[in-house]
């Protein structure tokens, strides 16, 4: 008996209710699984753009019949006009897709990759720091070197946002911190010598925790006098280890002023902004921004906007001004992990923001005739007719879109370089 299972056929042939066999590697098509029964027009066009010229399929596992199918009384074809050439111009359309389909899983999975290597490069500082601080600080170095190498280079940066990570709330914290804060020591013109000096006092500033007792690690509302005097004693053991690595002055004085404000109210030595190094200005506001996005109880976290909006409404007295502003014009109204409606109805979830110009970030929105895998990020600096019309919270959004947008529990970033309208999507392939 035959195996009809390696049957092929034309894609030009593929048809609903067809089970479909992919030749290919995971990495190289967008579907969740290589086989599978095409259930929609918009999965033949995928298929379609993929590059392939037959495709193997099961006859036993699909509904309907095709000219190479076993012998059997012939359908009723679906029309009497002969079929028609494919439109070369929506042929490109698909092509130009499937093309920045690829270049933005690409660019994405290279943030999540590298985010991933940041927070083990941490956790081994942390295994390395008590017996061996010289080889934590070679560590240190060595991540906080490449990534400031990379954002000097000659291009913009956009701030990504990244899905779902894993791993523990301190290396997250240190990763989401460091990240946040040499980006804006960029923005705000920090040489070379001074964005590595923040870098490591950003990815080490917390690492005095873990000498206290766990209850204390994070504040909390329920802490007596005597938890706060506790948890303030991390900044002098931050500083105590970084003083055992050899960090530089400039570093260690950002870490022992990461939690000083600007109004004199901070810890431990109430200094003013006038006292505080620029780039304990920075850390500190970055700090504080993680800390309302991402808590120890996410039932109080706050979305990227609204922490935004409460530092500058509420708390801009704590941060000093020229600092906090260009956080905000590096972040944009509607910071990365925002939920936003747009001006035309949909509702979206910004996924990235140029941080030289953040008035126009790049969203996933919410549409029916897509899976959420198969979604083109919308530039809205391409798009003249559509803009933001307001934030959300995620419980204001249509159970259909929440679903689709899947909001994250945990605002994690990195950097990417930023696209704009001369970018070729296959250039980043």
């Amino acid at each position: 008996m035959p195996d009809t299972t390696r049957q092929t056929l034309p894609v030009a042939e593929l048809r609903v209710g067809l089970y479909v066999h992919l030749d290919l590697g995971w990495m190289d098509h967008p579907f969740p699984f290589g086989s599978f029964k095409i259930g929609s027009q918009q999965q033949i066009d995928t298929i379609r753009g993929l590059g392939l010229s037959r495709v193997r399929w099961d006859p036993s596992k699909s509904d309907v019949p095709t000219a190479n199918s076993a012998p059997g009384p012939s359908p009723t074809p679906p029309r009497t006009v002969p079929p028609h050439e494919p439109d070369p111009a929506e042929s490109e359309r698909q092509r130009q897709r499937q093309a920045e389909l690829a270049a933005q899983r690409h660019a994405l999975q290279q943030c999540e990759r590298r985010y991933a290597e940041g927070s083990r490069a941490y956790k081994a500082i942390l295994d390395h720091l008590p017996l061996q601080p010289q080889t934590a600080k070679a560590g240190s170095a060595q991540l906080i070197n490449g990534m400031v190498l990379t954002l000097l280079g000659d291009q913009e940066s956009a701030i990504r946002l990244l899905s779902e990570q894993q791993g523990d709330r301190a290396s997250l914290h240190a990763m989401n911190v460091t990240v946040l804060s040499l980006l804006l020591g960029k923005a705000m013109g920090l040489s070379q010598a001074s964005l590595e000096d923040l870098g490591q006092a950003a990815l080490l500033h917390d690492v005095g925790k873990s000498e206290l007792p766990d209850r204390v690690r994070h504040r909390d509302d329920s802490f007596t006098a005597a938890h706060h005097k506790l948890y303030q004693e991390h900044v002098a053991r931050s500083v105590a280890q970084g003083q055992r690595m050899g960090l530089s002055p400039l570093a260690l004085l950002t870490v022992s002023q990461h939690h000083e404000l600007a109004d004199g109210s901070g810890f431990p030595s109430g200094c003013k902004a006038d006292k505080l190094a620029p780039t304990s200005r920075i850390l500190a506001l970055i700090n504080r921004y993680d800390g309302l996005c991402n808590p120890p109880n996410p039932l109080k976290a706050l979305t990227p906007h609204e922490a935004l909006s409460l530092l500058f409404a509420t708390q801009k007295e704590r941060f000093e001004s020229t600092t906090l502003s260009a956080f905000i014009r590096m972040m944009g109204v509607y910071p990365p992990g925002s939920l936003v409606q747009l001006t035309d109805g949909r509702f979206a979830l910004v996924a990235s923001v140029n941080s030289s110009r953040p008035l126009k970030p790049r969203v996933l929105v919410h549409d029916r005739g897509v899976t959420r895998d198969d979604a083109v990020l919308l530039d809205l600096q391409e798009q003249r007719s559509v803009g933001i019309q307001r934030s959300l919270r995620a419980d204001q959004l249509p159970r259909a879109s929440l679903e689709f947008l899947a909001p994250r529990q945990r605002v994690c970033y990195y950097f990417e370089r930023a696209t704009g309208p001369a970018d070729h999507p296959e250039a980043l392939a």
